[in-house]
């Protein structure tokens, strides 16, 4: 029997892709075409683009390569995705999570743009939460914790009251680096360091308990 985790905090900031949207067909079918498309060895490329934007694994996987011609291919890449939501669900437990959620802080901090996360979540069904932290909203990406700051400070709560979910390494280290705590979503996750690990979010309920208090039951 599978012990329980139980965690309090005041803001929950949750990821999109792998966390609550399971998106890793059309990321393959992308990211494998970009492959090719480089003579670059898909396997390899597919263990560094996970939780990064597109600009930040291009400079990974081509160094050499000017920056700018990464962010100009980048947003090429993105409205490829953004119109390929074939394949695209949620994420096991997702649904009642969000709706678990109403009322109490949280927002979304995803690598994805504005277009890139609506289309996503609408096609899994999900709603999207009031405050969004996108790409358009931060200078540098995951694992740097900008955008998890950003999303406790859109809050109004302090880092280490808030409580990260997150499915890739870049994203469990930006919350790492961001002084919050992390659950990690997804077999991947029990690789990085997250504090605890779920196999998806139907092992995790949440309780309002009043005067601003959240408190988890995770496992």
């Amino acid at each position: 029997m599978t012990a329980t985790t139980v965690l309090t905090a005041r803001a929950l900031l949750l990821d999109m892709d792998g966390t609550l949207v399971d998106s890793h067909a059309v990321v393959e079918r992308i990211w494998r075409r970009w492959s090719d498309r480089h003579g670059l060895e898909a396997d390899e490329v597919m263990k560094v683009v996970h939780g990064r934007q597109g600009y930040a694994s291009m400079a990974l996987l081509l160094p050499s390569r000017p920056m700018e011609q990464n962010h100009t291919e980048n947003a090429r890449m993105l409205a490829e995705e953004t119109a390929d939501v074939e394949g695209v669900v949620p994420i096991p437990g997702a649904p009642e999570f969000l709706a678990s959620l109403r009322g109490l802080p949280h927002a979304l901090v995803t690598s994805a743009d504005v277009a890139l996360s609506t289309a996503r979540m609408a096609a899994a069904g999900l709603e999207l939460p009031e405050i969004r932290i996108t790409a358009e909203s931060v200078g540098a990406s995951k694992p740097d914790p900008e955008g998890f700051l950003k999303g406790a400070a859109e809050l109004g709560i302090a880092p280490a009251d808030c409580i990260v979910f997150e499915d890739s390494g870049a994203g469990i280290a930006a919350g790492r680096a961001a002084g919050m705590r992390v659950v990690g979503v997804g077999p991947q996750a029990g690789y990085h360091r997250a504090d605890v690990v779920v196999r998806d979010l139907r092992e995790v309920r949440v309780e309002d308990l009043g005067g601003g208090g959240i408190r988890l039951r995770v496992g």
